[in-house]
């Protein structure tokens, strides 16, 4: 499956939607921890627009998935998950969000400032120097992206037990170009918001309180348009709660308390 990597045994019915856009492999550790207890799917998005990573998506879903599944998306991967939630509604029982990009514009001016703030002088200097490079766009940007990723990192984890190791496919810096103007041009506009409406399956949000990304931007929004959603905000944590020190066994308590088995047991056939 080149586009998609599987852990555990079959049915597949939890899917983990990695972020960036451009960010495959991130999810590789959470997938390694879920995969004891069911079979995952981690779909790698190689598609260079929205609504060409919704569609592979959906084509993974039916060549893989024993639908409906639980998606559980990180970062981008959560924006992602509403996207395709809103747009394939019978394709998913649940939809978790960890660590969501924000849905509504008031609330994102300040979160680079916020990453800068906890990094020293000389690592504030060094991601500075990577952003004006990655805007400059070489040969080099897959593994500048990369050395970003892991600075950001480091920004935006309270207590890690350990930084993530991975591995991100090239040709990513592309993908997070053409895919993330998109996405951005939705939230501001309110396209992407009112997409909620048409979601019909519960959405549980999950959002560490030291996650630079404010949660009232994901919280306040949501609870607007979606139906059935349920906010919970982890203490102690970061934009990863799989690697939180103090956080990783409630969050993956919340996980296991949402896997298939705990969930209706609903049959669809492919589509």
């Amino acid at each position: 499956m080149s586009n998609c990597r599987v852990y555990g045994k079959s049915p597949y019915k939890v899917v983990l939607l990695h972020g960036g856009p451009g960010a495959a492999g991130t999810l590789k550790e959470l997938a390694q921890i879920l995969s004891n207890d069911c079979g995952i799917l981690e779909p790698l998005q190689t598609k260079d627009s929205l609504i060409g990573q919704v569609e592979e998506l959906k084509e993974t879903l039916d060549q893989y998935a024993d639908l409906p599944v639980l998606l559980i998306g990180h970062s981008w991967g959560a924006m992602l998950g509403f996207i395709f939630t809103a747009t394939y509604p019978a394709y998913v029982n649940k939809l978790m969000m960890v660590g969501s990009g924000l849905f509504d514009p008031k609330y994102v001016k300040n979160i680079m400032e916020t990453r800068l703030s906890r990094l020293s002088e000389d690592k504030q200097l060094r991601l500075n120097n990577l952003m004006e490079k990655l805007n400059e766009e070489n040969n080099e940007s897959d593994e500048l992206m990369y050395q970003f990723g892991k600075l950001i990192e480091e920004a935006d984890s309270f207590d890690p037990i350990k930084l993530s190791d991975y591995e991100i496919m090239k040709g990513q810096y592309h993908i997070h170009k053409m895919v993330w103007p998109e996405a951005a041009k939705m939230r501001e506009n309110g396209e992407l918001l009112a997409l909620g409406k048409k979601i019909e399956c519960p959405v549980i949000a999950i959002h560490g309180n030291f996650d630079p990304h404010p949660y009232q931007g994901i919280k306040e929004p949501l609870e607007t348009v979606v139906d059935n959603f349920t906010f919970i905000l982890l203490d102690k944590c970061g934009h990863e709660p799989w690697i939180e020190r103090q956080a990783k066994d409630q969050f993956i308590n919340l996980v296991n308390d949402n896997l298939p088995e705990k969930m209706p047991n609903i049959k669809l056939g492919k589509f």
